[in-house]
């Protein structure tokens, strides 16, 4: 079996919203249809995104189950988290000081997905 694309899809009762969030964190640009959008980076189909009128953002970390969640390793926290500040995203949890060498921050998308920024700590 061949896979041509791999692609991530959340719900979401804002497609604009989410999709133009997630195009800004990766770098990408969207496809938008009427109930779908894919955003799409350099021509590639990274993440979709799917009209889910109902859908009802997630209680994690500390509520309901997460349903599901992205780790994006970045170089520098700082400007990753500016950034994706800029484009909408709320922090849920801080990060903590149980490893010396990774640390990661949670946070949601505009609909409430968690995704966690991910860095090496500096020695």
């Amino acid at each position: 079996m061949k896979i041509n694309h791999q692609v991530v899809v959340f719900d979401a009762a804002d497609l604009h919203a989410e999709s133009q969030f997630w195009a800004g964190v990766l770098g990408g640009a969207v496809d938008a249809e009427d109930d779908w959008h894919m955003v799409l980076v350099d021509g590639a189909p990274k993440v979709g995104v799917q009209l889910a009128p109902d859908h009802v953002r997630p209680q994690w970390p500390d509520g309901q189950p997460q349903q599901i969640h992205l780790d994006l390793w970045v170089e520098e926290i700082a400007p990753a988290h500016q950034r994706v500040m800029e484009l909408g995203a709320t922090v849920l949890q801080e990060e903590t000081d149980d490893d010396p060498q990774a640390a990661f921050r949670v946070y949601a998308d505009p609909a409430g997905h968690p995704f966690c920024l991910c860095w090496v700590r500096k020695r």
